[in-house]
């Protein structure tokens, strides 16, 4: 596990560039912004529980020069302060990189929390860049790149304590960049954020079953890399499997159709691991991702039954 990837990354980002800022709309304890606070007060502002004022404070940070992170939960970001990312923000084309924490079902605060669909609502504002990191260590590299590039940016990031499973995969994050982290014949996983975790130790199960399993990696949603998808589906004979911690509406499964269907490819055949296009039903996550397919015993369960 990593402590406070994004916050540790960002503070290292900030002692190299003074005009990096943070603002934050009341949950700085849960959107791993807490290290930054705690080495640049001075540098970091607190709108209170109002995601409007979130985006509209950060946009006049920007217009003044500043490199600004702005941090809440996904579904904050995506449903309550839209307009105002849209107008204030994405319109102007301005240097600020919305942070959102506990991303589709990462939570079990319920329905009122999650955000299965943020994707989905941000894939629509033009010239919005997207990144799902996986683990730590993509988060980590996520932060740095994201720092560099000058523009508005949506990125969803894991709680504060943050899986490591990349590193033995000798990865490195590249701004719109897809990754292929092992080869197979017989199945390939397209996936982004948790899933690729979950896809990772799913491989490894049916590996026991003699199915070999390739695995892409897609960290950044928008702008897609659709040449590396294209390529790796051009393979004939396996199954493209899709998988994102996200509504099966909108998000990295039917931008891989349109990438595919726009150059002609046709797979095998094609499935997606999302959640279903429903209101999701409170409870703990573990039962929650079974329920959904989110699972590892569930992914496997759906790969196996899609190749008999």
């Amino acid at each position: 596990m990593q402590s406070a990837p994004f916050g540790n990354a960002l503070c290292k980002v900030a002692r190299e560039n003074p005009d990096v800022m943070a603002v934050s709309a009341d949950l700085s304890n849960v959107t791993d912004i807490s290290p930054f606070i705690k080495e640049f007060p001075d540098r970091y502002v607190q709108v209170g529980i109002c995601e409007q004022a979130l985006a509209t404070v950060s946009a006049g940070m920007a217009r003044e020069g500043d490199t600004v992170f702005a941090s809440t939960y996904c579904a904050f970001a995506a449903r309550r302060a839209y307009d105002f990312i849209y107008q204030a923000i994405a319109e102007e084309q301005l240097n600020v990189k919305i942070i959102g924490a506990v991303p589709g079902l990462s939570t079990g605060y319920g329905p009122t929390h999650m955000a299965p669909e943020d994707i989905m609502i941000f894939r629509g504002i033009p010239d919005m860049t997207i990144i799902d990191p996986c683990d730590g260590l993509d988060t980590e590299q996520a932060t740095y790149a994201i720092a560099e590039y000058k523009g508005p940016v949506y990125m969803r990031i894991p709680r504060v304590q943050a899986p490591v499973i990349l590193d033995q995969f000798d990865y490195e994050f590249e701004l719109g960049k897809a990754k292929m982290l092992q080869d197979g014949k017989d199945v390939l996983f397209i996936s982004t954020g948790l899933m690729t975790t979950r896809c990772i130790l799913a491989a490894r199960q049916l590996a026991k079953d003699g199915v070999e399993c390739a695995i892409l990696h897609v960290p950044t949603l928008k702008p897609l890399d659709t040449k590396t998808i294209v390529e790796a589906c051009r393979k004939t004979g396996r199954l493209v499997v899709v998988a994102e911690n996200h509504t099966i509406q909108g998000g990295l499964g039917e931008a891989t159709a349109m990438a595919l269907i726009s150059q002609g490819v046709m797979p095998s055949g094609f499935r997606q691991i999302a959640i279903p296009d429903e209101f999701t039903d409170a409870g703990t996550l573990p039962t929650l991702h079974n329920r959904y397919g989110l699972s590892v015993p569930e992914v496997c369960n759906s790969v196996r039954s899609w190749l008999k």
